[in-house]
Protein backbone atom coordinates (compact mmCIF):
# COMPACT_ATOMS: atom_id res chain seq x y z
CA UNK A 1 0.00 0.00 0.00
CA UNK A 2 2.63 2.31 0.80
CA UNK A 3 4.53 1.54 -2.63
CA UNK A 4 1.60 2.78 -4.54
CA UNK A 5 0.64 5.61 -2.69
CA UNK A 6 4.11 7.00 -2.76
CA UNK A 7 3.68 5.86 -7.01
CA UNK A 8 1.26 8.52 -6.67
CA UNK A 9 3.29 11.07 -4.95
CA UNK A 10 5.66 10.96 -7.72
CA UNK A 11 2.95 10.42 -10.34
CA UNK A 12 4.35 7.57 -11.30
CA UNK A 13 1.20 5.71 -13.09
CA UNK A 14 3.09 2.97 -14.98
CA UNK A 15 3.54 1.43 -11.36
CA UNK A 16 -0.37 1.99 -10.16
CA UNK A 17 -1.03 0.21 -13.35
CA UNK A 18 1.64 -2.83 -12.72
CA UNK A 19 0.56 -3.40 -9.50
CA UNK A 20 -2.91 -2.96 -10.37
CA UNK A 21 -4.88 -6.90 -10.61
CA UNK A 22 -4.36 -7.62 -14.25
CA UNK A 23 -8.31 -9.08 -14.07
CA UNK A 24 -9.97 -5.18 -13.26
CA UNK A 25 -6.84 -3.38 -14.79
CA UNK A 26 -8.75 -2.88 -18.02
CA UNK A 27 -11.65 -0.64 -15.72
CA UNK A 28 -9.04 1.94 -15.14
CA UNK A 29 -8.93 5.32 -16.32
CA UNK A 30 -5.06 6.11 -17.13
CA UNK A 31 -5.61 9.28 -18.12
CA UNK A 32 -7.79 10.73 -16.00
CA UNK A 33 -5.54 8.93 -12.83
CA UNK A 34 -2.42 10.47 -13.82
CA UNK A 35 -4.34 14.08 -13.72
CA UNK A 36 -5.47 13.69 -10.86
CA UNK A 37 -2.17 12.38 -8.94
CA UNK A 38 -0.13 14.82 -10.44
CA UNK A 39 -3.14 17.57 -9.91
CA UNK A 40 -2.96 16.67 -6.43
CA UNK A 41 -0.49 18.11 -3.74
CA UNK A 42 -0.13 15.11 -1.10
CA UNK A 43 -0.18 15.25 2.31
CA UNK A 44 0.28 12.12 4.01
CA UNK A 45 -0.58 8.07 4.48
CA UNK A 46 -2.04 7.39 7.62
CA UNK A 47 -2.70 2.81 7.74
CA UNK A 48 -5.42 1.97 10.24
CA UNK A 49 -6.10 -1.58 9.67
CA UNK A 50 -4.56 -4.29 8.59
CA UNK A 51 -5.41 -7.97 7.89
CA UNK A 52 -3.08 -10.69 6.94
CA UNK A 53 -0.60 -9.34 4.14
CA UNK A 54 2.27 -11.28 5.40
CA UNK A 55 4.97 -13.09 3.50
CA UNK A 56 3.40 -16.47 4.01
CA UNK A 57 -0.24 -14.96 3.14
CA UNK A 58 -1.68 -14.81 -0.94
CA UNK A 59 -4.44 -12.49 0.36
CA UNK A 60 -4.40 -9.02 2.34
CA UNK A 61 -6.64 -5.61 3.68
CA UNK A 62 -5.22 -2.54 4.31
CA UNK A 63 -7.49 0.47 5.94
CA UNK A 64 -6.33 3.70 5.01
CA UNK A 65 -6.49 7.56 5.06
CA UNK A 66 -4.79 9.18 2.13
CA UNK A 67 -4.25 13.40 2.30
CA UNK A 68 -4.52 15.32 0.05
CA UNK A 69 -5.06 18.73 -1.60
CA UNK A 70 -6.64 19.42 -4.35
CA UNK A 71 -7.51 23.32 -5.79
CA UNK A 72 -6.86 24.47 -2.29
CA UNK A 73 -9.33 21.75 -0.54
CA UNK A 74 -7.96 18.75 1.68
CA UNK A 75 -9.65 15.54 1.04
CA UNK A 76 -8.95 13.00 3.21
CA UNK A 77 -9.72 9.55 1.28
CA UNK A 78 -10.55 6.41 3.33
CA UNK A 79 -10.28 3.03 1.93
CA UNK A 80 -10.41 -0.55 2.50
CA UNK A 81 -8.30 -1.99 0.01
CA UNK A 82 -7.75 -5.71 -0.85
CA UNK A 83 -4.76 -7.34 -2.14
CA UNK A 84 -3.71 -10.39 -3.39
CA UNK A 85 -0.20 -12.09 -4.02
CA UNK A 86 0.99 -13.24 -7.52
CA UNK A 87 4.66 -14.55 -7.14
CA UNK A 88 6.35 -12.09 -4.86
CA UNK A 89 4.11 -8.99 -6.10
CA UNK A 90 1.52 -7.99 -3.87
CA UNK A 91 -1.18 -6.53 -6.69
CA UNK A 92 -4.18 -4.48 -5.61
CA UNK A 93 -7.74 -5.86 -6.35
CA UNK A 94 -10.45 -3.95 -5.10
CA UNK A 95 -11.20 -0.74 -2.50
CA UNK A 96 -14.36 0.13 -1.18
CA UNK A 97 -14.67 3.52 0.47
CA UNK A 98 -14.94 3.55 4.22
CA UNK A 99 -16.61 6.67 6.16
CA UNK A 100 -14.61 8.70 8.49
CA UNK A 101 -15.06 9.48 12.24
CA UNK A 102 -18.09 12.02 12.64
CA UNK A 103 -17.93 15.65 12.34
CA UNK A 104 -18.47 17.01 15.88
CA UNK A 105 -19.49 20.81 16.60
CA UNK A 106 -16.96 23.16 17.79
CA UNK A 107 -19.25 25.72 18.92
CA UNK A 108 -22.83 25.77 20.75
CA UNK A 109 -25.93 25.08 18.70
CA UNK A 110 -27.84 28.17 17.25
CA UNK A 111 -31.04 27.63 18.73
CA UNK A 112 -34.65 29.23 16.24
CA UNK A 113 -35.30 32.09 18.53
CA UNK A 114 -31.44 33.11 19.57
CA UNK A 115 -30.16 36.15 17.87
CA UNK A 116 -28.51 35.32 14.50
CA UNK A 117 -25.14 35.01 13.94
CA UNK A 118 -24.26 36.97 10.87
CA UNK A 119 -25.21 40.53 13.00
CA UNK A 120 -28.30 41.46 11.57
CA UNK A 121 -30.12 41.65 15.38
CA UNK A 122 -32.94 39.35 13.79
CA UNK A 123 -34.09 36.09 15.02
CA UNK A 124 -32.10 32.99 13.78
CA UNK A 125 -35.35 31.94 12.15
CA UNK A 126 -36.34 35.14 10.31
CA UNK A 127 -32.45 35.68 9.29
CA UNK A 128 -30.02 33.27 8.40
CA UNK A 129 -32.20 29.75 9.49
CA UNK A 130 -35.12 30.29 6.86
CA UNK A 131 -35.93 27.33 5.14
CA UNK A 132 -35.10 27.62 1.36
Amino acid sequence: MRSRYSAFVEGDIDYIMDTHDPDTRGQIDREGTEQWAKESEWVGLEVLDLEKGQADDNFGRVDFCATYKLRGTTVQHRESATFRKHGDTWLFVDGEQIAGPPVKREGPKVGRNDPCSCGSGKKYKKCCGQAA
